[in-house]
């Protein structure tokens, strides 16, 4: 079993306790009341050709046990803000990652910077519960969804909530489905799932599959100026990175390292 399987079979318990009908009822009533969302579509395609950054709150990964078990989300949030960061990612996922709701209902009050929930969304309740804690966008990992009606599904019901929806693949076959599913953001991580090995370099080579008019975003594995450089030679036009950031001593002077290079036309 892979570390994949174990979070799918984590998250498929959790899910159960969500849609009790009650929960349920709860969660989606309050998404339907939530307050409007910030354009995380906007913060990822810039006009003056730097990358978007999507910067990371992250306690701990599978891979990699504690990275910030103590990180204070808020202030993380405002750290990257102001080093030029223009999204946020939030892991929400408890037993692997350390993270939790709160997390990201802090990191979001304390900055003006759309949201994603960073977590293994399978089934439409936790599309609500994003919806309910203030996300402004999911994520959709491909090779947690099989069922291309699925993707669709929770991508629709996503945007009817007013979320943006970044998909995302790990080699050709995904990205292909990524495209034929018409996902408006499609990101490429490095990182395979199942191993947790990177390859910063096949995930670049995959950007040709691409259309232009997706905006694409450049996942994992992404530590320095130079790698960032590596990524908008390519042509991604944001980048999603998270253990460089937690990690660091000065996130701001890293996060403005970062969004520095100037994106490569496709």
């Amino acid at each position: 079993m892979t570390v994949l399987d174990r979070i799918l079979a984590t998250k498929r318990d959790e899910v159960t306790m969500l849609r009790r009908p009650q929960t349920r009822a709860l969660l989606r009533g309050r998404a339907l009341e939530a307050g409007p969302t910030r354009d995380f579509v906007g913060a990822l395609r810039r006009a003056d050709h730097h990358p978007g950054l999507i910067a990371e709150i992250k306690r701990r990964s599978p891979s990699k046990g504690d990275l910030a078990p103590d990180l204070d989300p808020a202030q993380l949030a405002i750290d990257y803000e102001a080093g030029g960061a223009t999204a946020l990612s939030v892991l929400t996922d408890a037993p692997y990652f350390g993270g939790a709701v709160s997390d990201l209902e802090a990191a979001r009050e304390a900055s003006t910077l759309p949201v994603l929930r960073k977590d293994f969304t399978i089934d439409e309740v936790q599309v609500y519960e994003a919806r309910a804690i203030g996300a402004d966008a999911i994520l959709l990992i491909l090779a947690a969804l099989p069922d291309d009606a699925l993707v669709h599904d929770l991508s629709a019901l996503a945007r009817g909530l007013g979320m943006a929806v970044l998909v995302e693949a790990h080699d050709e076959g995904e990205v292909a489905r990524g495209v034929s599913l018409g996902a408006e953001i499609l990101g490429v991580n490095a990182r395979n799932l199942g191993t947790f090995a990177e390859d910063l370099d096949g995930a670049a080579a995959l950007i040709a599959h691409i259309p232009d008019s997706t905006i694409t975003v450049a996942e994992s594995a992404i530590r320095t100026a130079t790698d960032a450089e590596r990524m908008a030679a390519a042509g991604f036009d944001a980048l999603l990175v998270g253990e460089a950031l937690v990690l660091s001593e000065d996130a701001r002077t890293l996060a403005a390292s970062l969004v520095a290079p100037l994106v490569s036309p496709r």
